[in-house]
């Protein structure tokens, strides 16, 4: 049993009449009529009734014809489902991204790209960079979302795209400032009072380039962090924070995350910038992957981005 035979079927049985089914299928009568006795024979009962002036369909012909038609429907979705998974319109996918992500790039890039591809299954999983490239090279996971290191370059293996570049700013105790602790002014608050305020910062096993550019910035302007704690969610960050344990450098998308005893602030001169960008193994070549990294292109591309090695 073929399934050109069961569209043979189907096309008689919908029009009575082999001349007119052999019309709509685009070949001639006999070829037709051949095919469909073939199928009777494979089947071991006929399927319709002839005479020389009518087709009528058998009583088994009759019931087998929904059935037909339910498999052929579903031959009819099951090419559509391969055209939506050969062009990455259906499938799943599965995102990491860092925390500082989430107040940034990441929001409005889960927003385009379920806008364009609504049928695809999107995963995603918060993680640390380092959790993400490890996991990556062991071939978990498509793509993420992470922090470049800054100093080495990534694994040859790699594919990397720089997203957006933003200036950190200064989370402060609420406290501390009405209480005179600290004094900003206009917004802003110096250098000298954030290096002689304890620090709260992700560990450097987590995120080097991130605790690199807060230290250094330390080192720059004449200070040593004093680091009181370590943490690697940012919400947990700001949550220490809020209870008055000390300052914390961030990026200026935390600012979206208001928090109680809180209060952002910039920092004068000129700050340290952090990249966020995006990971992805060059040996994946599924559609879903590319079209997303496409969907990527339509955010703004960091100056100067790191690049694989």
């Amino acid at each position: 049993m073929q399934v050109r035979q069961l569209r043979h079927f189907l096309a008689v049985a919908e029009t009575l009449h082999f001349g007119r089914a052999a019309e709509q299928l685009g070949m001639t009568q006999p070829p037709l009529s051949q095919s469909v006795q073939a199928l009777e024979r494979d089947l071991g009962a006929p399927l319709f009734e002839r005479t020389r002036r009518s087709v009528a369909l058998t009583a088994f012909g009759a019931q087998w014809l929904p059935h037909v038609r339910a498999v052929l429907d579903d031959l009819s979705h099951l090419e559509v489902t391969a055209d939506r998974l050969i062009n990455g319109h259906a499938g799943r996918l599965s995102l990491s991204f860092v925390s500082t992500a989430d107040y940034s790039v990441l929001p409005s890039l889960v927003h385009r790209f379920r806008q364009l591809y609504p049928d695809v299954d999107l995963s995603l999983t918060e993680a640390t960079s380092d959790t993400q490239i490890a996991s990556l090279l062991r071939g978990d996971g498509h793509v993420g979302i992470i922090i470049p290191p800054s100093e080495e370059r990534l694994h040859p293996s790699f594919g990397y795209r720089g997203l957006v570049r933003e200036p950190l700013v200064a989370a402060v105790p609420d406290s501390w400032v009405t209480e005179g602790r600290l004094r900003p002014t206009g917004g802003r608050i110096s250098p000298a009072e954030v290096i002689s305020s304890p620090l709260i910062v992700f560990p450097r096993s987590a995120a080097p380039a991130f605790y690199d550019l807060v230290t250094d910035y330390y080192v720059a302007c004449g200070g040593t962090a004093e680091i009181v704690q370590n943490a690697i969610q940012m919400q947990t960050i700001i949550s220490l924070v809020s209870a008055g344990m000390g300052v914390a450098l961030v990026p200026e998308s935390l600012r979206h995350l208001a928090r109680s005893g809180v209060r952002y602030l910039d920092l004068d001169g000129t700050p340290p910038l952090l990249e966020t960008g995006v990971i992805w193994r060059r040996d994946d070549r599924s559609p879903i992957l590319r079209n997303f990294l496409d969907v990527t292109e339509q955010i703004t591309v960091a100056e100067e981005p790191v690049r694989a090695g």
